[in-house]
């Protein structure tokens, strides 16, 4: 078991007693990989926001209930994912595309441009797989779930996420034009 899974076992039964500060331990360990997911599913710095906050309210709400026969990471997971599909379903937030000149990017002014660009096509790469392979593939990289952690998160076969992950790794590869060798 990692370090982090450990962190979070501890910060979750803490908070489970209603230790504020453990609490805010797990929000700030885990906004990143919330707001990311959030920003890539909405393509909307404002909706990601929003997500994050309803995110951590259900997750706050909820914490009581969470028995610890998933990681932390996994439930937080399918916590995040259903509160972006039900923020469409309740038609709060429609996804939509994201701008790369709003986007904010910390690089050296002369970096700026490759940046961008590297940038927009990845976000674009990852628009255009499909839904099912982009959820697995962020729940691997974003979230680092195991491709078990992943299967329960998601609800299918370990094996499903794995030819998932796989198919959107390709996929992206090629968007990017990126050899086998690894060059662009």
């Amino acid at each position: 078991m990692t370090a982090d899974r450990r962190d979070d076992q501890q910060l979750v039964a803490c908070a489970q007693t209603g230790d504020l500060d453990a609490f805010e331990a797990l929000v700030r360990a885990h906004t990143r990989e919330v707001y990311v997911h959030a920003v890539r599913f909405f393509g909307d710095e404002h909706a990601a926001e929003d997500v994050v906050q309803e995110v951590f309210i259900k997750v706050y709400r909820s914490l009581k209930s969470f028995d610890g026969t998933a990681a932390f990471s996994t439930w937080l997971y399918r916590v995040t994912r259903n509160t972006c599909l039900d923020a469409v379903r309740s038609s709060k937030r429609r996804p939509v595309p994201v701008d790369p000149i709003d986007a904010s990017i910390e690089a050296a002014p002369d970096d700026l441009a490759d940046t961008v660009a590297v940038s927009q096509a990845l976000e674009s790469g990852m628009r255009a797989l499909a839904p099912e392979d982009r959820d697995a593939l962020q729940a691997v990289t974003l979230f680092g779930l195991s491709y078990a952690e992943a299967s329960t998160a998601l609800g299918v076969p370990a094996g499903t996420v794995k030819s998932r992950v796989f198919r959107a790794r390709r996929a992206l590869i090629a968007s990017l034009g990126i050899d086998a060798g690894g060059d662009r």
